[in-house]
């Protein structure tokens, strides 16, 4: 029985209207996310990233396990964002391109190594984190400062009307559970 080459590309929509997620059936990272948000860096870190950024009204790309998540700018249209996206994340992928250059692949947070930073890192990556991704999007750690947890929020969550909500009613309550410490979370 032959295994089957082919690639196969699905739209979803995401909470954030000026982002759509497309699931891929290839891994194209082993973890993580790369969030990528202008045409250099682009160039520097992903070809596929490059071929979209090159499509008319993309401002953001973000690459996931197994999706790429495309923000699309103010002025640009949707009937050409998502055509196009399409078919450049599925040629791309047929032709075996490279996703991202590897070397380029940095560590998801930031901050330092205390034990409080350690169990938020480890409640972001093992619940957080894989909830935000089937909607697109990656939120990672940043610092942990006099009692506030910082995030950088990707993707689809990236601007998203219901970041918010998220961010507050979601991750800020769970951290606060598991975390004394931990008195309010907010985004940068």
């Amino acid at each position: 029985m032959a295994i089957s080459n082919d690639v196969y590309v699905n739209l979803e929509f995401t909470p954030n209207p000026n982002t759509l997620k497309y699931s891929v059936n290839r891994t194209l990272l082993e973890k993580g996310a790369v969030n990528i948000t202008t045409q250099k860096e682009a160039e520097e870190r992903s070809p596929l990233a490059a071929k979209l950024f090159a499509v008319s009204g993309i401002c953001g790309v973000m690459i996931g396990k197994d999706f790429v998540t495309v923000t699309k700018a103010e002025d640009g249209d949707w009937d050409v964002v998502h055509k196009s996206s399409s078919s450049v994340i599925e040629s791309h992928l047929r032709e075996n391109g490279v996703v991202v250059i590897e070397s380029t692949i940095q560590d998801a947070h930031k901050g330092g190594n205390t034990e409080v930073e350690q169990k938020i890192r480890d409640i972001l990556d093992r619940e957080i984190r894989p909830a935000v991704a089937m909607d697109g999007g990656d939120i990672t750690f940043e610092k942990f400062e006099n009692g506030i947890v910082y995030l950088f929020l990707q993707g689809s969550c990236s601007g998203c009307p219901s970041s918010t909500a998220t961010l507050k009613g979601g991750i800020e309550s769970r951290l606060k559970k598991e975390i004394p410490e931990v008195i309010e979370v907010v985004s940068v």
